[in-house]
């Protein structure tokens, strides 16, 4: 059966029982139920339990703190088509292909991503939300579909829709009650595997941009300060190139339309805030449906962003560059049966969107595809899987001047950027410079490790393909 209605999308991963070993194995309850959850924009710090003091998420908080949250999770490329390919197949951009909004997956490769994995598995499989990926979403793949994105090229769903009674209602209240609506039907009918992808907080594209807040958290945060990003001052901004000062340049551009003023960024900041809140309160609906349904203990969540966002650090608002803010990303997985020493745990290994299917698939009993190019994050906790000491950023969407190409390496205390259209480079040391305030690129001290870091984006660039 398949259903079709406005919604959007995030993708949360609820459903595992009981795990041991490499985490590959069966639950002794039978097939976990998997929910994977997906925010738009949703930078890794925006959270309550992230040591952020403002945001109120104490659902979400909830999640990490029964199960596991991980505190160095990125994206390998930080725009939502490419992520939300990379978080569905386990792979880079440079082997899934998904290079822009329009193109699609082929059947084949459709076939081989988590979803389509674990119906072929015998899971019932669901998706909600914006799917993000291509002009021709794959709904006839799934048992349940309720899509929020509109018609033609643009998909980017509207934040304001009318209900079945005429009503206006939020996109986010929208995904709520599709969600709990899927659980009556499905919830108890067997494993299944349902991904679910909000809007929020994206903002809603337009000239300028604006973010749409759901009525009832309209007045949230107003009597909260937002603290300006120390990188947003004018002695930073300076810093930057030309061609990331410019006007022509869409970081700089939303920046002005959005954050440009103290006005502006007080109000828009809070209202990336007011999303958020919004998102967490369906997460807490959704976990009490589970909980009424008697299937909490049956399903593991994941919940992650499609990737981070700028609010003002180095003058920009948006994704794209290799700047902390913007490819890191929360990335939480909470199950009862997680074995108790993960339960509450912040582990550091180095975790990454293409490390999503392949954890999926592993908690379902099921081997990954040789294809896949992440890892199972829980082996990596129990030893297994070895973790990685770096990996490969890489962003090629539209180019000079409005989004300059970009693509380096990201190593545990260092960070190379290489923009090819420019011949700029940037080399900065996270560990001692996390708001990478100082590029290092022509102090003499650092020369060996970038010539390291040079050789190593051939390297990791060549076995991303």
């Amino acid at each position: 059966m398949i259903e079709k209605v406005r919604c959007y999308a995030i993708v949360a991963l609820w459903g595992l029982g009981s795990v041991t070993g490499l985490y590959a194995q069966k639950p002794v309850s039978g097939r976990p139920n998997i929910i994977v959850v997906v925010t738009d924009d949703h930078r890794w710090d925006a959270l309550g339990v992230a040591g952020n003091p403002i945001v109120k998420t104490p659902h979400l908080d909830s999640l990490a703190n029964r199960g596991i949250n991980f505190r160095n999770a990125y994206v390998t490329t930080s725009i939502c088509a490419v992520s939300r390919a990379s978080i569905l197949t386990g792979q880079y951009l440079s082997r899934h292909g998904i290079n822009n909004f329009v193109k699609n997956f082929s059947p084949e490769a459709f076939s081989q991503t988590y979803p389509m994995l674990l119906k072929a598995a015998g899971y019932t499989t669901a998706f909600i939300g914006k799917f993000g990926v291509g002009n021709s979403p794959p709904a006839e793949y799934f048992d349940y579909w309720m899509s929020t994105e509109p018609e033609g090229n643009d998909r980017q769903p509207p934040y304001v829709t009318l209900d079945a009674n005429g009503k206006e209602i939020h996109d986010t209240d929208t995904i709520g009650r599709a969600i709990r609506k899927f659980l009556g039907q499905y919830g108890t009918s067997g494993p299944f595997c349902l991904s679910v992808s909000f809007k929020a907080p994206h903002e809603l594209d337009g000239d300028p941009p604006t973010y749409v807040v759901q009525d009832r958290y309209k007045q949230g945060y107003r009597e909260e300060v937002m603290p300006v990003p120390r990188t947003a001052s004018n002695k930073y901004v300076e810093r930057l190139p030309p061609f990331l000062r410019s006007e022509a340049n869409i970081g700089r551009k939303r920046w002005e339309g959005l954050l440009g003023t103290p006005a502006l960024f007080q109000e828009n900041v809070k209202n990336y805030y007011r999303l958020i809140t919004g998102v967490d309160e369906v997460i807490g609906s959704m976990v009490a449906t589970l909980r009424q349904l008697g299937i909490a203990d049956q399903t593991a969540i994941v919940f992650l962003g499609d990737n981070g966002m700028l609010l003002g650090e180095h003058g920009l608002e948006g994704k794209w560059y290799g700047y902390e803010e913007s490819i890191r990303i929360p990335l939480l997985i909470d199950y009862a049966g997680l074995p108790s020493d993960l339960r509450g745990s912040k582990p550091e290994v180095m975790a990454l969107n293409i490390d999503v299917a392949p954890t999926i698939l592993a908690l379902a009993g099921l081997d990954p595809p040789g294809t896949l190019q992440g890892h199972n994050l829980l082996g990596v906790l129990e030893g297994a899987v070895p973790d990685r000491d770096d990996f490969f950023y890489q962003h090629y969407f539209m180019g000079s001047p409005k989004i300059p190409q970009v693509e380096g390496v990201v190593s545990r205390r260092f960070k190379y950027m290489n923009f090819m259209e420019h011949g700029y480079e940037e080399l900065f040391d996270i560990n001692r410079d996390p708001r990478e305030t100082t590029n290092l690129i022509d102090r003499r001290k650092y020369r060996r490790e970038l010539d390291v870091l040079r050789e190593r984006l051939v390297e990791l660039k060549e076995a991303a393909k």
